[in-house]
């Protein structure tokens, strides 16, 4: 593989891998044959002892009825110490998530641990992102230009919406690195599962074993679906799993 060329915008010693940890082949499809299955995957990682669900009240999507699995590509934000009008007459800009687009691959979700009540991420960046090949992003903190990323089909998962720029008040210091997204620990590498209930941080060493219960447990909920839809008697559907 030739050696990437990277944008400059972060020192090179704060990307920690150049390339997220790619998952078992398949495993991906198989999450996303489910379906929007936070709830069910929720239930299978409450099972095994796995913490890592978050719900929409939290995490809100941008996009209504969007559905995204893929491998975390991590981000951290933290507060720029200058003030942030110096900073806007200098036109100091330390945001850098652009570097963690520069080396997405196709399917990858950003996940970035971000500043609130500021725009961590914005159209440009979103288009940049959708062409990339990324299957979307989570932040916790604030997003901006959300008519631009829905317009594009690029689905955001975050805590605020804000037109505030993060220009001069954001400081991106480490990529792909382990991030704290609303007390949950993500690597880069753990599986992201998004819908319309929840975000699932699925960490990448137990994905194979959550997949196989998801699917049993999902094969059971659709059985008891037909069931009713058949007109089985509420006494003898199938009991909850």
């Amino acid at each position: 593989m030739a050696e990437k060329k990277l944008t400059g915008k972060i020192a090179a010693e704060r990307i920690l891998s150049m390339e997220v940890p790619r998952p078992q082949k398949g495993l991906i499809e198989g999450f996303k044959a489910l379906g929007d299955a936070s709830g069910v995957v929720s239930d299978v990682m409450d099972e095994l002892g796995i913490t890592g669900v978050i719900g929409t009240t939290v995490l809100k999507p941008t996009i209504a009825g969007a559905c995204v699995v893929g491998p975390a590509l991590t981000v951290r934000n933290i507060m720029q110490r200058e003030h942030s009008y110096e900073a806007a007459r200098r036109h100091v800009n330390k945001m850098a998530e652009f570097e963690a687009h520069n080396l997405a691959l196709p399917g990858d979700v950003l996940v970035m641990d971000g500043v609130p009540g500021i725009s961590n991420m914005g159209g440009i960046s979103a288009h940049t992102g959708k062409r990339q090949g990324e299957a979307g992003a989570i932040v916790s903190g604030g997003v901006r230009d959300v008519a631009h990323s829905r317009r594009i089909g690029y689905p955001v998962w975050s805590t605020e919406i804000t037109p505030s720029t993060g220009k001069w008040r954001v400081e991106t210091v480490e990529i792909n690195g382990v991030v704290q997204i609303g007390g949950v620990r993500v690597s880069p590498g753990d599986i992201v599962l998004a819908d319309d209930t929840g975000v699932c941080f699925i960490p990448r060493d137990r994905a194979e074993q959550v997949l196989e219960l998801a699917r049993k447990k999902s094969a059971i909920e659709d059985a008891k679906c037909r069931a009713i839809d058949d007109g089985v008697p509420v006494p003898d559907l199938p009991a909850a799993t």
